[in-house]
């Protein structure tokens, strides 16, 4: 049975003022980079324990923007404050992104996106201000981390909305229950980057070589790895079970592909997790798994996108062919 059951439309061109919808794909793909990357220079951030580098927010220190000498170690002022400077070159992308579309009359949905974007970076920074303030307690920082995780989500969709047309009603490309199952593997993987944080906030590198054990999660932490495992479990059978129905369902080859991509970052996710857990959870393992978190939220924000998407009539032929 064909995925695709909405009225075909004829085609219509696509015209836009302002920048080409190629630019402004650029400038998203440029921006789902760059919210991916902050959170993994905030990695960086903790494993040098540099969190307190800069001790107040929004000043470095007490009546200094920037870093004073002597006031706490040179290396670690330089990458917290270094980590801070790059929320101004993440901001300038997202008013780049919104300027963008916003020149190209572009539909709601695109320039919501696209405010999303910018306005969660105001929120980032003040929650990291926030964390900063409460000496790194460990609540604190998974607070920070998690709303990164929900713009890279929003950052994916806008990068896949930005290549449909305009002027074209939307058409759906599942099955409703294959639909559904994308929004249960997304909430499944809320859990996994949840439980990550608590996993985190248990462990042993704090964010600031002064802090020590002081504020973190006192839980057992294999314990806690074993259930954050447990949540990345439940996420890949519901992923694979979307997969599954993606071929029973003759979705497109995009969706399938996709699909298939997302299972195997979930593998790499796992196999650096694994290694984690084995080795003690050494330095350089976080910023790669944090990285890879960044990489997984985003396909699966475009396998949830490919459910429901604006194509033409000759799209929408080709699907039906090849279904």
């Amino acid at each position: 049975m064909s995925a695709v059951t909405d009225t075909v439309t004829p085609d219509h061109p696509t015209t836009t003022r302002g920048p080409s919808v190629r630019l402004q794909r650029i400038l998203a793909f440029i921006l789902l980079l760059a919210q991916g990357g902050i959170t993994v220079t905030g990695s960086i951030v903790r494993v040098t324990g540099s969190g307190l580098g800069c001790d107040t927010w929004p000043n470095c220190h007490e009546g200094s923007l920037v870093p004073v000498q002597g006031a706490a170690p040179a290396i670690h002022q330089a990458i917290e404050f270094g980590n801070r400077l790059l929320t101004f070159a993440l901001a300038a992308i997202a008013i780049a992104v919104f300027i963008a579309v916003l020149r190209a009359s572009r539909r709601r949905e695109i320039i919501t996106y696209s405010v999303i974007s910018g306005l969660g970076i105001v929120v980032q920074a003040v929650l990291g201000g926030i964390s900063v303030h409460l000496d790194l307690k460990w609540w604190a920082v998974a607070i920070h981390f998690l709303p990164s995780m929900f713009l890279v989500w929003i950052a994916a969709l806008l990068y896949m909305r930005l290549a449909e047309p305009d002027d074209l009603p939307p058409v759906r490309m599942f099955a409703p229950i294959i639909r559904t199952l994308t929004i249960v593997a997304a909430v499944c993987l809320s859990a996994v980057l949840v439980t990550g944080t608590m996993v985190t906030g248990a462990g042993v590198h704090s964010g600031d070589d002064g802090v020590g054990m002081d504020g973190r999660l006192d839980v057992d932490i294999e314990l806690m790895a074993l259930i954050h495992a447990g949540t990345m479990y439940v996420y890949l059978a519901a992923t694979l079970l979307v997969v599954w129905l993606l071929y029973r369902g003759m979705a497109s080859k995009d969706a399938k592909n996709t699909a298939w991509v997302l299972v195997l970052m979930i593998a790499v996710q796992w196999t650096i997790g694994v290694i984690q857990f084995n080795l003690g959870v050494p330095r350089w393992t976080i910023p790669a798994h944090v990285a890879m978190s960044s990489v997984v939220v985003a396909f699966s924000a475009f396998l949830y996108a490919h459910g429901r998407r604006r194509i033409t009539r000759a799209e929408k032929n080709a699907t039906v062919t090849a279904e």
